[in-house]
C-alpha cells in the first residue's frame, strides 16, 4: 500500500493583473488584522508598483530579509511574529523568501499568504522549504503540516524581472516530470493522487518544451502574452501541484541530489537554483542511460543558454577532486537520488558526469 499525504493546493490562488488589489479584502475574509510582510529590496521594487497604498482593514509591518532561507533567519522572523503577536506572515519575493515566509509562519503557527516576484520556483505553491547556511550552501528540506493560505501572483511583475530567474524556473519545473517519472513508473500501484501528480508532471514538461522558448521571448519584450502566462503558471501551480498530491513520489529524485551537491562547490554559487538543477536532470537521464532523451533536449537547453556541460557550470572538467566530492554529496544515505530504482552509487554518479561531458561533446 502507497501512504502519501496530499496537500495539493492553497486555500486561495489568484493570478490576474490587479490582483492585489483585493489583499485588503481577501485579509478580512481570513481576519487577518496585523500582518508582518517579508520582503526583499528587489522584489519590493518590483511589486510595489502594483501593490495597495492603503489598507483599512489590515495593518502591516514590512521588515526586509537577510539574503537566506536559513534556520537563523527563520528563527528571527518567527521570534518577531511571536513577540509582535502578528496574524499572518506575508512573503513578497522568489523562493528563498517565499520558502521563509512558509518556513517562520510554521514555527509561529501564523498562515502565510505569498506574493511571488518571480516565476522561477513552485515556492508558493509547495508546502515545504529549502533550508541553507547562513552562506548558501544546500542543508535540507522542511516539510510543512499544511498548505499556504493564499498566493496572489500579478502577472504584469515578471514583465521586468531578470529573463535568467525565469528560466531557471522552467528548468526547475521541467525536473518535474523526469523526477516524478523515474519513481512513479516503479509502483506497483498507483493512487489516485499519485497518478494526478504524474500527468500533472507530464503537462509541466508539454508546456515547457511547447512554449517554453516563445514565452521566454515575449517576457524579454514585456508582452503579457498568453505562452508566457501558460509558463509562468506552470512554473508555479502546476508545478507545485506535482508535489502536492504526489507526495514523496513527486518531489525530487536525481535532479535535485546533484543540485545540493553542487552547492558545496563555490564555483557554483553565482548560478540560479533552475539552472543547477537543469544540469542534474542531464546527470539523471545519463544515470538511467537514456541518451536518446539528452539528445532531444540539447536544442532546448541550448535555446535557453541551460548549463549542458561542467564548463557551462564554471567547472573544469578535470577537477577530479571536487568532482568526487560532489557525486560523493550527491549520494549520501538522506538524498533523494536514492529515489531511483537502481542503487546509485559516488562512483555511478562520476562516470554518469563524465560521460556526459563526453555525450555533449560528441
Amino acid at each position: 500500500m502507497v501512504e502519501i499525504e496530499v496537500r495539493g493546493a492553497p486555500v486561495y490562488y489568484a493570478c490576474e493583473p490587479g490582483v492585489l488589489n483585493e489583499l485588503d479584502g481577501l485579509l478580512q475574509r481570513y481576519n487577518k488584522k496585523n500582518c508582518l510582510v517579508v520582503h526583499g529590496d528587489k522584489s519590493w521594487d518590483a511589486i510595489s508598483p502594483f501593490f495597495p497604498k492603503n489598507f483599512q482593514y489590515s495593518s502591516l509591518t514590512f521588515i526586509p530579509y537577510n539574503g537566506e532561507c536559513s534556520l537563523n533567519e527563520i528563527n528571527r522572523i518567527a521570534a518577531l511574529i511571536k513577540e509582535n503577536k502578528f496574524d499572518a506572515i506575508i512573503g513578497i519575493g522568489g523562493g528563498k523568501i517565499l520558502d521563509l515566509a512558509k518556513a517562520a509562519g510554521n514555527d509561529s503557527n501564523v498562515d502565510a499568504v505569498l506574493i511571488p516576484t518571480l516565476a522561477s520556483t513552485c515556492a508558493a505553491w509547495t508546502p515545504l522549504s529549502v533550508i541553507y547556511t547562513d552562506d548558501g550552501t544546500f542543508t535540507h528540506y522542511s516539510i510543512f503540516p499544511k498548505s499556504t493560505l493564499m498566493i496572489l501572483f500579478e502577472p504584469r511583475v515578471l514583465l521586468d524581472s531578470p529573463t535568467n530567474f525565469f528560466i531557471a524556473g522552467i528548468a526547475d519545473t521541467l525536473a518535474k516530470w523526469y523526477e516524478s517519472d523515474v519513481i512513479i513508473r516503479e509502483l506497483e500501484e498507483t493512487p489516485l493522487a499519485v497518478t494526478i501528480a504524474h500527468q500533472t508532471a507530464q503537462l509541466c514538461r508539454d508546456v515547457l518544451l511547447e512554449h517554453g522558448v516563445q514565452a521566454v521571448q515575449d517576457q524579454k519584450i514585456g508582452h503579457l502574452t498568453s505562452a508566457l502566462t501558460k509558463v509562468m503558471e506552470t512554473n508555479i501551480v502546476a508545478g507545485g501541484m506535482v508535489g502536492g498530491y504526489g507526495d514523496k513520489y513527486g518531489r525530487i529524485a536525481g535532479a535535485h541530489s546533484i543540485h545540493n551537491a553542487l552547492t558545496i562547490l563555490e564555483e557554483t554559487h553565482h548560478l540560479l537554483h533552475g539552472e543547477k538543477v537543469a544540469y542534474g536532470i542531464l546527470v539523471q537521464l545519463a544515470l538511467e542511460n537514456n541518451w536518446d532523451e539528452i539528445r532531444s533536449l540539447e536544442t532546448f537547453y541550448r535555446s535557453l543558454s541551460l548549463p549542458l556541460t561542467l564548463k557551462d557550470l564554471g567547472i573544469n572538467k578535470n577537477q577530479s577532486e571536487e568532482l568526487k566530492k560532489v557525486s560523493e554529496a550527491a549520494t549520501i544515505q538522506k538524498e533523494s537520488i536514492h529515489l531511483m530504482n537502481d542503487e546509485i552509487t559516488a562512483d555511478k554518479v562520476l562516470q554518469a558526469i563524465y560521460d556526459l561531458e563526453a555525450f555533449i561533446e560528441s
